[in-house]
């Protein structure tokens, strides 16, 4: 059966001497594996369209498990992203991220969207950490394992302060605390944004400047919730932990954030 879609080419391997097998995330059919046939070739027609982060129009022929490139048009290929080194760090994390999160019949049009919004919102230089923090939390959701942030997930108390625990499920009331030890002390500046990323259509994101203790709360808080729900070893997310120069902080630092700069105190800074 001959298929026509729009997709984001999230995972490329090679296939043979001169093939490749793309993973597409489609909005209709979620995550779609294809053959493309001489894509490593220099005079390849559609080498171009088995380049990672590539937004495409594909017609693909269809009977077993992977399809086979018909034809197909770039309708955006988003080099930006293979350019230097930040811009491909977290556009292979985000892209990695859905392919090994997301299970084929999980893939729905929405995060395709909004995987399509991230990748536009890092090609446009918006922060990266930014970006990156509130595509975790889409794919944690459309994953099934968003946490609870407006009341204590163990006795429903809705007024904080609150502890974030990935363990028990979110958040941890003063009374219920005792339940994770571990549970991350957060400020209430990443309480909001946390909140905020798990209903934001990312279609909708504006500049937000955040201070950097801030960043690094965001990025522990879900790199702890995704290594207790998800559990993944992703390769793109130990270069990014390296290029971030954050990965785990320890409990002292949480609790004694960096003082802010004068230059990063202006109007708009949260």
């Amino acid at each position: 059966m001959l298929y026509r879609v729009e997709g984001l080419v999230i995972r490329s391997t090679d296939y043979g001497e001169g093939n490749k097998i793309i993973t597409l995330l489609t909005p209709t059919y979620g995550k779609q594996g294809i053959v493309v046939r001489g894509a490593k070739k220099l005079k390849s027609r559609y080498g171009s369209l088995a380049q990672l982060f590539t937004y495409g129009d594909f017609s693909y022929y269809k009977t077993g498990t992977l399809g086979t490139l018909n034809s197909g048009e770039i309708i955006e290929s988003f080099r930006e992203l293979r350019e230097g080194l930040e811009g491909p760090a977290y556009a292979a994390y985000a892209s990695e991220l859905t392919d090994r999160a997301i299970n084929d019949d999980e893939a729905a049009a929405h995060l395709f969207h909004q995987l399509k919004a991230c990748q536009s919102a890092l090609a446009g230089g918006k922060d990266p950490q930014i970006v990156i923090r509130a595509y975790e939390m889409k794919v944690v959701n459309a994953s099934g394992y968003a946490p609870m942030l407006d009341e204590c997930v163990n006795c429903g108390r809705q007024d904080g302060p609150f502890r974030f625990s990935a363990a028990a499920g979110g958040a941890l009331c003063l009374s219920c605390k005792h339940k994770d030890p571990t549970a991350l002390e957060l400020e209430e500046t990443v309480w909001k944004l946390l909140r905020v990323f798990s209903a934001l259509d990312l279609r909708r994101l504006g500049n937000i400047a955040v201070r950097d203790s801030s960043k690094r709360q965001l990025q522990l808080a879900l790199r702890r919730w995704m290594d207790v729900h998800l559990n993944l070893n992703l390769k793109s997310r130990n270069f990014l932990d390296q290029w971030e120069k954050y990965g785990d902080l320890l409990g002292e630092r949480m609790k004694r954030p960096e003082p802010i700069p004068e230059t990063e105190a202006g109007e708009g800074k949260v």
